[in-house]
Order: structure tokens, then sequence, then C-alpha cells
């Protein structure tokens, strides 16, 4: 039977990547791929991991705020400092001068979010005050709030959205695989940094990780900033 994952952010760290893939036994004709976003930024290999992803045939990718600054380079050439310092050198060199164009559509058509089985995929957050239709990109591609607010809220058994589940990437944990709060699962473990990339069957919730990933990258430093 065909199978549904999700992944965190992989930051340009293209081994890890491979890692989860063999350790889940992905099938890339058969299986369903959910991306929250961050493909780009840190590690030396996002060229080489987007090359991966359009390699599967069912890939939904949500766009990501790291995303969101590489396609803007892609498109226009211009890269700021702030960018620069938070791994977007790194992406830059990757790509040695040419950015394929199916590199640049994948980016363009992402999706702010994603719905399925009355299962919610988003990049960094939403409001759960408000219908998510009203909602826009910048609650999407960089809020913190609502990933602190399901860590404050999780001992008291609360739930904040009317979803099932709801997968996010973008901030942080410091765990080896991902930790669900409330209905809230993170996502992200740390590849763009110290940790490890997860990725996770989201029916079985069975979880897959990369090593460490500055152990694929030995001498290598990923980001500076978050």
């Amino acid at each position: 039977m065909p199978k549904t994952f999700v992944i965190g952010d992989i930051h340009g760290s293209c081994h890890a990547l491979l890692q989860c893939f063999e350790n889940s036994g992905f099938n890339y004709q058969k299986d369903t791929l959910i991306c929250l976003g961050d493909v780009a930024d840190g590690w030396p290999e996002t060229r080489q991991a987007i090359d991966e992803l359009l390699q599967i045939e069912n890939i939904i990718y949500i766009l990501g705020n790291h995303d969101f600054w590489a396609l803007n380079w892609m498109e226009t050439g211009y890269a700021n400092d702030s960018w620069l310092m938070q791994g977007g050198q790194a992406t830059i060199d990757s790509y040695e001068g040419k950015v394929p164009a199916s590199h640049i559509q994948l980016l363009k058509s992402a999706m702010p979010y994603h719905i399925h089985h009355n299962k919610l995929f988003v990049h960094a957050g939403i409001d759960p005050g408000r219908p998510i239709e009203k909602q826009g990109i910048q609650t999407f591609l960089w809020d913190r709030s609502f990933a602190q607010m399901a860590k404050e809220k999780h001992n008291n058994s609360h739930r904040l959205t009317s979803y099932d589940s709801v997968f996010i990437g973008h901030t942080p944990i410091h765990e080896d695989k991902p930790r669900q709060y409330c209905e809230v699962w993170m996502m992200d473990t740390g590849a763009g940094w110290s940790g490890r990339l997860s990725m996770m069957n989201i029916e079985t919730q069975e979880c897959f990780v990369s090593d460490p990933v500055p152990q694929l990258y030995p001498g290598v430093e990923g980001r500076k900033k978050n």
C-alpha cells in the first residue's frame, strides 16, 4: 500500500535526506512525501536536495521562510546580507552560477499550507483563533507563537485547533525525533544546526531519522542564525 510521509526542515542536508529515505524504505514512485519547507540554506547541498525531491512522483511542497528568501535570489539575483548569514551563501554556492528552471518552479508552486484527512501541514504556524483561509503568508512562514502555545498547553490536555493533527517545522526542538504537543507535531529536530533530519509516516506515526547532520558534513558549519 502507498504510504504518506512528512519531513521536517532539510536545510541543504541532502545526505540526511537520503538517510531518511533509506531508513523508511521510501518508494519514489508509490509513496507521497509532504515537505514542510526550508529545503534551502545551511548545509552545502541545497541543489542536490532539490534534485532528489524532484525525482519523487508524489510530492507536496510547503513553502518555508528560507525557501521564500532563496526563491527571491533565484528570480532576481539579489542576496541581502541577512539571508547570506542565515545559510543563503551555502545555497548560492551549491548552484555554482546556474539555477535549473525546475528548481525555481518547485519553490514557486509551493503551497502555503496543506490539509489531508483533517491533518494540517504548515511550515511555521497558524493563528488558531482565525479561519485559516483568512490568514496570511507572514503567519504561515514565520510564526513561532503557535509552537510556544502548544508547548504551554500540553500538560493540560488542551486542544488548540479542530484538526486531528497539525504538523509544523520552523521551530527546532532539541530531541532525537519529532515530538507531539497537544495535537501539534513539531518536526524540526535541528537538521539545520547540530541535530538530525526527521521523517514520519503520518498514519502509523513511525519516525525515521538521520545521523546528526554535522557528522555527515565534517568540517562544514551549518547556519549561524535561525
